[in-house]
């Protein structure tokens, strides 16, 4: 019988740990989407708040931009995406930091330019400020 209720016990702290993950990993994931969906939308107010002030966002051919460059690049439309499409997403979270890796499949119509695909793998770090994930660093690489 006490072997039963330690067991019991401990399958229960343990869920209640695995819930409390998933929660958080949940939060990223929608966080990551919001994140997309204004990428797509250039969408001023919402990238601002979605991203942190110290943002590194660095991209596939090496250029990197701060939050204030990053988001006049999508506003202004130097940047567009038309669509993207993202596979193969991780979430890892330590604390208040999470680690987002995926594959990004996107059409781009960036100013002067033809459309194009891209083909890319991308880390994200995230930190949770306030109770809210914002986007700390991005890095993208480009798929062969």
């Amino acid at each position: 019988m006490k072997k039963t209720f330690l067991l019991l016990a401990f399958l229960l702290i343990g869920n209640a740990f695995v819930f409390a993950q998933s929660a958080d990993e949940k939060a990223v994931a929608s966080t990551v989407e919001k994140l997309k969906t204004a990428i797509i939308s250039a969408n001023e107010a919402e990238l601002k708040k979605l991203t942190s002030p110290s943002l590194s966002y660095g991209h596939s051919n090496g250029l990197l931009e701060d939050q204030k460059e990053f988001i006049r690049a999508l506003v202004s439309e130097e940047s567009k995406f038309t669509k993207i499409d993202l596979s193969e997403q991780t979430i890892s979270i330590s604390g208040d930091v999470a680690m987002v890796r995926h594959k990004l499949y996107g059409d781009t119509h960036n100013k002067g330019k033809d459309p194009a695909q891209v083909k890319l793998g991308v880390l994200m770090v995230f930190q949770k400020v306030k109770g809210n994930w914002v986007l700390l660093g991005r890095q993208a690489f480009k798929l062969v």
